[in-house]
């Protein structure tokens, strides 16, 4: 037993993959330590695995009066039952729901209404082009412009609740849908039909914003009743492609609570 033993520890030395003792039990399986050593400021580059293994063989020497190991290794017997993987533990399932949760948080759009179902009110901060928020939403417009689909960006477009309680119109709920997401929806296709057949492949340069032109609106400065930021004349540098940039006007973002969101994505309609 000692002797296959010995033999079994050469093999796994010898092989092209260096297990160690991970926390909890875990069996950390990396690539050839020889690729480590090429690269050792390279993290990235030795790929890594965890896994939850049980040893197939014990190193402890088994009590007097119990089965012979070897015995046991040598059984080839078809009907023997493989051996099982421990089950994950419960503090390794909240880990992953946890993470998950994070995640899923990160990529949540902000509520627009409290518990009791009621619109939360809007604010007078500022919208910054650094909002985490705002970047995704960015990015989701440029997806929409590639692949010729305005629902990837609705949720950059100023939400319908919002405008109901921001305009001091007749039925604006109507006037959001019939006139204002047609118009970005229109624009989209267009944007898309722009980039042709280099569509595929555009990607995001930068977004050009004249900061000093976002001023607060007043209520009934244009037919609102509530304030708001406004910001006119941006534009979208993408990149088609070919490799070649491209620009395109975002014509206006107005805010709520403090993020910015598309209102006309090319010209006023």
């Amino acid at each position: 037993m000692r002797t296959s033993l010995v033999s079994l520890s050469l093999m796994l030395a010898l092989g092209g993959f260096a297990c160690n003792r991970g926390p909890s039990g875990s069996t950390v399986v990396s690539a050839d330590a020889s690729a480590s050593s090429a690269a050792p400021n390279d993290a990235a580059s030795v790929p890594t695995f965890t896994t939850t293994a049980t040893p197939a063989f014990s190193a402890s020497a088994a009590p007097s009066g119990a089965p012979s190991a070897s015995a046991s290794a040598a059984t080839t017997d078809d009907s023997a039952a493989p051996a099982s993987s421990a089950p994950p533990s419960a503090s390794a399932i909240a880990s992953a729901a946890q993470a998950s949760g994070s995640a899923g948080a990160a990529d949540a759009e902000p509520p627009l209404k409290d518990a009791d179902g009621k619109l939360l009110p809007q604010t007078e901060d500022k919208p910054s082009l650094d909002s985490p928020l705002f970047k995704r939403h960015l990015d989701s417009l440029v997806q929409a412009i590639v692949n010729d689909d305005p629902e990837l960006a609705k949720a950059f477009f100023f939400p319908v609740e919002a405008y109901e309680a921001v305009k001091a119109i007749k039925e604006p709920g109507k006037d959001w849908k019939r006139r204002l997401f047609r118009a970005f929806e229109k624009s989209v296709h267009q944007y898309h039909k722009k980039l042709g057949k280099h569509a595929e492949g555009t990607k995001l340069v930068r977004l050009d914003v004249d900061e000093e032109r976002a001023k607060w609106m007043k209520p009934g400065s244009e037919g609102n009743k509530l304030g708001y930021y406004r910001v006119t004349k941006s534009h979208l540098i993408l990149e088609d492609g070919k490799g070649k940039e491209r620009k395109f006007e975002l014509t206006s973002m107005i805010s709520w609570r403090g993020e910015w969101y598309v209102v006309h994505l090319h010209g006023f309609k």
